[in-house]
């Protein structure tokens, strides 16, 4: 397998001496679809900082495969939409490419359809739902050419509609071959489509395997329930 991403012995500590990330080191594959699971304060959002260009390693490597560039969608979604419609928030990125303008147009309403928000793409972009925004960072990053998308606590504050709206483009790039990284606590949400399973917890990547394998741990002890948990009784359905 091509490797497009490799970090090696990447560790994050911030000034007050707080170690968010420690000797972390991973591979990621060209086609991979890695969930990384952890609970808050596990240091998936500072891992994804660095992988995206938002931060930097206080020490350690990593080497983005020249060519592949990383997307990323936030967690809060508000915060990626810059235009006032999806067509002008796709737009936003694809103008910095230096495309003809018919070019430009097809750039944007091939991402929007990909996404299923071209029938949308002249309402208020801030007035979308949940699962349409993240819907729409997606296009945006495919619109310009990106080749690793990652996923930041992707179903955090949607309902179930936009779970499924969410779930349904991350299989569609998975079938397209594309590398995708999910950073979640909730890996019920999307376990199923991952090849890698690695669990992050206090800094420190405590397993990289199979989701298989990775269900056989006792991932309550990362602060992270395990799914396959029996529900047999009403009191059963409290995480406590």
């Amino acid at each position: 397998m091509e490797t497009i991403l490799e970090i090696e012995n990447l560790s994050r500590v911030f000034a007050d001496g707080t170690k968010a990330l420690d000797s972390v080191s991973l591979k990621i594959d060209k086609g991979d679809f890695a969930l990384i699971a952890g609970s808050n304060g596990s240091g998936k959002s500072v891992l994804m900082n660095l992988i995206a260009g938002l931060d930097e390693a206080t020490s350690g490597k990593m080497n983005l495969k020249k060519g592949f560039e990383a997307g990323l969608v936030f967690q809060d979604a508000d915060s990626q939409i810059l235009g006032e419609t999806p067509w002008e928030d796709v737009m936003f990125g694809v103008k910095h490419l230096g495309l003809a303008k018919d070019k430009r147009n097809e750039a944007v309403q091939n991402a929007l359809t990909k996404v299923g928000l071209l029938e949308k793409k002249d309402m208020n972009a801030r007035t979308m739902s949940g699962g349409e925004k993240r819907r729409l960072a997606v296009a945006g990053i495919l619109a310009i050419k990106r080749d690793l998308i990652i996923f930041d606590e992707p179903f955090a504050n949607l309902d179930w509609p936009g779970v499924r709206q969410v779930t349904k483009i991350m299989q569609e790039l998975k079938n397209e071959g594309k590398s995708v990284i999910v950073l979640t606590h909730e890996i019920e949400k999307i376990l199923a489509l991952a090849n890698r399973f690695i669990v992050l917890d206090k800094g420190k990547i405590r397993f990289d395997g199979s989701p298989k394998d990775g269900l056989k741990l006792s991932l309550e002890d990362y602060g992270i329930k395990n799914p396959l948990n029996n529900y047999k009784r009403l009191e059963d359905l409290l995480w406590n």
